[in-house]
């Protein structure tokens, strides 16, 4: 019989500082009204100056690993998901790794922008079933509002900082991933990215004054696309587990957008009741969104043990992912 592999844990952290609505109205045209209306977000998570990705990652780490009953000692390898590393290189992992003190562990990065996490699931349960890895440290976590335009007024409303984690390890019976499903699409990379810093537009005098190293995104299209590879994604997933969206007690998508998870929902006919949100109070926080959501479900107790869960996401790549988990 193939081993499986299980969520055994689960954490996350987000900043302290609180941006409203309110703060956007006084720097560029835009309503509390109009950013609620159009996205479902009252408020987001900001990190404090000095603060670095991997520092929003450990204390969700923590969480998770002692969620799992385990130290970082166990750790085998530790999966980061981002696009907002504290350096080109090395990779953010490692930094995570020392500072928890996992020095037996190997330590990647994963580029999926906002399916890091879910990308990062997949792989960690391939190994965990593999039989090579026992506990896996996967991370989603971004920190953009350093890639974020603040006189854009279409895009620097939508994005929060924050860090989710969750531990994998062998399943020990009826629980755990049930399957995960993993793309991209590489021909619409363009209309989500951020060109500047990389090898197409090296850092220069003309690509600081142009605005490359700002996060672009063509709305219309990117919400589109969106719930198109969301529900494809999902469906895939649901196949592949053996089950139908009826069999769904909890969907939580990618906190992107409200009208994109409402689609995103309805196409999978799925009741509202049966969705997760949490966009209102942190935005998009990319790679962070699912595990960030993942953990607050657990704690809130709207996520109980025998339930199952479908998680979906879609990213710059474009990337989508999405993953089905019996707890």
């Amino acid at each position: 019989m193939t081993p499986g592999s299980m969520i055994l844990g689960t954490g996350h952290y987000v900043p302290e500082k609180v941006l409203t609505n309110a703060y956007f109205e006084k720097i560029v045209d835009t309503t509390d009204q109009w950013i609620v209306e159009r996205t479902g977000i009252h408020e987001r998570r900001i990190k404090a100056p000095g603060q670095n990705t991997s520092d929003l990652c450990v204390p969700a780490a923590r969480e998770a690993i002692e969620d799992a009953g385990l130290t970082p000692t166990d750790l085998d390898l530790i999966i980061v998901g981002t696009v907002t590393g504290d350096m080109k290189f090395p990779a953010t992992s490692i930094f995570i790794q020392s500072k928890l003190g996992a020095h037996q562990a190997a330590a990647m990065d994963i580029s999926a922008a906002c399916s890091g996490f879910v990308y990062g699931l997949a792989l960690a349960d391939s190994l965990v079933r593999s039989g090579g890895y026992k506990h896996v440290l996967v991370i989603g976590t971004e920190t953009l509002s350093l890639m974020t335009n603040w006189k854009d007024r279409n895009t620097c409303v939508l994005f929060g900082d924050g860090a989710g984690a969750a531990v994998v390890s062998p399943s020990d019976g009826e629980r755990g991933i049930l399957s995960t499903y993993i793309g991209s699409d590489g021909r619409l990379a363009e209309l989500l990215c951020c060109p500047g810093g990389g090898t197409a537009a090296p850092p220069s005098r003309e690509t600081l004054e142009n605005g490359s190293f700002y996060l672009k995104m063509a709305g219309r299209e990117v919400f589109l696309h969106a719930v198109k590879a969301m529900s494809d994604s999902a469906l895939n997933a649901l196949q592949q587990a053996g089950t139908t969206s009826s069999d769904i007690d909890l969907l939580i998508p990618h906190q992107a957008n409200i009208r994109i998870m409402d689609a995103t929902a309805k196409r999978l006919g799925i009741p509202r009741e049966k969705v997760y949100i949490n966009i209102d109070r942190y935005g998009n926080t990319s790679s962070a969104s699912i595990p960030i959501a993942l953990n607050e479900a657990r704690r809130q107790g709207v996520l109980q043990p025998g339930m199952t869960c479908l998680m979906v996401v879609f990213g710059g790549g474009f990337t989508w992912a999405a993953a089905v988990v019996k707890f």
